[in-house]
């Protein structure tokens, strides 16, 4: 049986929609104490209408703001960081700021989690970071996004054995059905959903409760860390 969450205190960083609204859902749904921290704290109470749920301030490019939060937060059980920056386009047409900005938010930030939460955790503590299946598949206007994900799994794994027995993994998802997508159009957004979904071994487009039900896994199964769970339908096989 695996570990219950139940009066444990989970950090998710992120925003207050999406995938992270599915965490914070889910873990407040499995017991946990949940605090859910980002840049725009307004934003995060607007969205999170329940007394269940406490709400911060965090800024994972700020090292001093992340430093601020864990003193704040005292100990914490579990922290689960899914922000990210996004940084699509091809080579001809990246910038360097927003390559950084990416690197900041979504691998220097989970380092800079480690150092000032790690030491305030009991050592059946965990920490979920988030990659993404263009670490494993290449696409055209996918380079830096794909970069940023894969240095995510190297800084898992890395820290797995540095921070033991805390334990850490990392979420993969694959094509998700969030507002992540929007910006393409309606029209380009149905069109690589139905063309996504018939070619994707699970012929479907994955949705944020599939991605909650795994961090909630990877939270509660104290043999698991080091690893990158990759919850994407096998979009990368074809």
């Amino acid at each position: 049986m695996g570990a219950t969450l139940e009066g444990r205190t989970v950090l998710v960083i992120g925003r207050g929609s999406g995938i992270a609204r599915a965490i914070t859902l889910a873990l407040h749904a499995a017991g946990a104490k949940a605090v859910a921290a980002g840049r725009n704290p307004a934003e995060l109470t607007a969205a999170y209408d329940n007394p269940g749920i406490a709400v911060d301030r965090i800024d994972l490019t700020d090292e001093s703001s992340v430093e601020a939060l864990a003193e704040r937060l005292g100990r914490v059980d579990h922290v689960v960081s899914t922000a990210s920056a996004r940084a699509r386009g091809t080579v001809g047409t990246l910038e360097h700021d927003v390559v950084l900005d990416s690197f900041n938010v979504k691998v220097i930030g989970p380092m800079l989690l480690a150092k000032h939460f790690a030491p305030r955790m009991a050592a059946d503590g965990s920490f979920v970071l988030f990659s993404g299946s263009s670490a494993r598949k290449p696409a055209i206007g996918m380079l830096a996004v794909g970069a940023t994900n894969a240095a995510v799994d190297v800084v898992t794994r890395s820290l797995a054995v540095e921070l033991a027995p805390i334990r850490v993994n990392a979420i993969s998802p694959g094509t998700i059905d969030t507002g992540a997508y929007d910006g393409l159009g309606e029209e380009a957004k149905t069109r690589l959903f139905e063309t996504r979904s018939t070619t994707s071994p699970a012929r479907r487009i994955g949705t944020p409760d599939d991605i909650a039900d795994a961090v909630v896994f990877a939270l509660t199964t104290p043999f698991l860390t080091g690893v990158s769970l990759a919850i994407d339908g096998g979009e990368p096989l074809v």
